[in-house]
């Protein structure tokens, strides 16, 4: 006799074991503690780098499982060249409209007239590290970069980059095998779920790694520091929100879904950027969401690690206005013919860096570097606040990869604008509770074999 499986029952947790409240709560506290004790807050540093660099740990481990299992269930191996084709076309045309806009921000506001800084009174020594770590590099540099010297040293660096590229050859490799392959796909779809309880067991200590980090922030550089370069501050802020809620809002309009709704649906992953400054710490977490509206796994591990590099659209946001921040902050005038020079480098620049801690600076200072016009030595004007621009830097550059994600799968026709509208609308104010989901329908498979 035929046993009908229970529906999946929908969990609302109490509000105080909700992950977004956590977080929130956390990064209040952290502020306090920075305002009111900054050394103590300074102390408490390490809890912000250690849950960084748990989530790192298994970065390059989730994007190998997900890019290689999801290849290798496919029948379509065309597909994979069509995504990443679209993808790229993608991030090339946003990203670039994002270094556009951050250039007309700059020229409309002039956030660096009237401070006057001569160059020469400021420490160069303060940005040497980063101009060391900002060497300019032609498109074929670039492009050799993404082959790792060994299969190892992709992994042991962490560049995401070259690990997406082992991971598709591996993936095509073992759809070509077919049959044969199947007992190392299933051991990586195996590896995956274990991975992704190991993340799920690490965002438990996230409001831990928010407190650590924003303590640290406003303890080491406290508010008082903003002052000087308020304006350059809340231009930036600004202009992430227009970009956010206007391009990438028309962006999401066009593919069927409401840009609001979706940043519900991932706002502990926006808590989480906030509260630590990396975009990195919620990439785990934000494919897995992504998966969960219907977006197939294959093109979630191809679209999102290759977005950390070639999407970085806070990142472009910032680099055209620092530029310009820095040539009017030390009155140096930049003709028409400079600012378009200044454009065009940074289309390169901003790609460049990627992987390297403090992308968004390391690629601006490697923009000035190629355009002389500009003196480096007024990157250290920016050096003292760049933590808490790179926080809104590190948050776009996550929205617009979890956009621009979905707007591939739409074109994918993966996803379909009402089922996704749906979707957005059922999951953005509670949560499901995936283990006893699972487990119903397990009791009910073996049931049916009963």
């Amino acid at each position: 006799m035929r046993t009908e499986i229970a529906p999946a029952v929908e969990v609302r947790t109490p509000f105080y074991q909700s992950l977004s409240i956590q977080v929130t709560v956390a990064i209040l506290l952290g502020v306090a503690l920075g305002r009111f004790a900054p050394q103590t807050a300074i102390a408490m540093k390490p809890l912000g780098d250690g849950f960084i660099k748990l989530i790192a740990m298994v970065i390059t481990v989730v994007i190998f499982c997900t890019v290689v299992t999801g290849i290798a269930g496919m029948q379509d191996m065309k597909k994979v060249g069509r995504v990443g084709g679209k993808a790229l076309l993608y991030f090339e045309i946003v990203s670039t409209l994002a270094l556009f806009i951050g250039l007309v921000a700059g020229n409309l506001v002039h956030p660096g007239r009237g401070l006057n800084v001569n160059p020469a009174t400021l420490d160069v020594k303060a940005v040497a590290e980063y101009a060391g770590a900002a060497k300019a590099q032609n498109t074929t540099q670039f492009l050799l970069h993404i082959i790792p010297n060994t299969m190892v040293d992709a992994f042991a660096r962490g560049d995401i980059l070259q690990v997406v590229f082992i991971s598709v050859l591996l993936g095509i490799a073992l759809a070509m095998m077919r049959g044969r392959a199947e007992p190392l796909i299933r051991l990586l779809e195996v590896l995956t779920g274990a991975i992704f309880t190991i993340v799920n067991l690490f965002m438990r200590l996230a409001p831990i790694g928010a407190f650590g980090a924003m303590a640290f922030t406003v303890g080491r550089y406290g508010v008082t520091s903003l002052g000087p370069l308020l304006k350059l501050i809340v231009t930036f802020y600004l202009t992430c929100a227009f970009f956010v809620f206007i391009i990438l809002g028309a962006v999401s309009w066009l593919a069927g879904f409401n840009i609001l709704r979706f940043l519900r649906y991932i706002k502990e992953e926006i808590l989480l950027v906030l509260g630590t400054s990396s975009s990195e710490s919620a990439l785990p977490s934000l494919m897995e969401k992504l998966e969960n509206l219907g977006c197939s796994k294959a093109l979630v591990g191809l679209v999102v690690p290759t977005g950390y590099t070639f999407n970085t659209d806070g990142s472009s946001l910032y680099i055209t206005m620092a530029a310009l921040f820095v040539a009017q902050a030390t009155n140096t005038h930049l003709t028409f013919a400079q600012q378009l020079s200044l454009f065009a480098v940074a289309i390169l620049t901003s790609k460049g860096a990627s992987g390297v801690q403090g992308a968004g600076f390391v690629a601006l200072v490697g923009t000035l570097i190629v355009v002389p016009a500009i003196p480096v030595a007024g990157m250290a004007l920016i050096l003292g606040i760049d933590r808490f621009l790179s926080t809104f830097r590190a948050l776009v550059n996550m929205i617009g990869n979890g956009v621009g994600t979905i707007v591939v799968a739409s074109w994918e026709n993966e996803i379909e604008g009402s089922v996704l509208t749906h979707a957005l609308a059922t999951r953005e104010n509670r949560t499901i509770d995936r283990q006893i989901m699972d487990q119903q329908i397990a009791e009910g498979e073996e049931r049916e074999r009963i």
